[in-house]
């Protein structure tokens, strides 16, 4: 079967975030991850605009998951959403 997108924004410095990223690691699940506060100013604020588009208070860590918005570490929803 073939895995669903995971798009997942983050805080360098987030707790929750790190334990979201070792969550996929442990279940070897690809993903793409943007650290947006280690992004160029010149950026910020438009990662930040996108970012509420799915999530209006703009939390961390916001994990997209095929067509699922996951917003902060719920590990059981994280699964379910991955099908592990």
């Amino acid at each position: 079967m073939e895995q669903k997108p995971v798009k997942l924004y983050a805080l360098s410095t987030c707790s929750h975030c790190k334990c979201t990223k070792q969550l996929l690691d442990d279940c070897k699940i690809k993903y793409d991850c943007t650290e947006v506060d280690l992004l160029p100013r010149a950026e910020l604020q438009a990662m930040l605009d996108e970012i509420r588009k799915i999530n209006a208070k703009c939390s961390f860590p916001t994990i997209i998951i095929g067509d699922t918005v996951i917003v902060g570490y719920r590990e059981k929803e994280i699964r379910e959403a991955l099908g592990i």
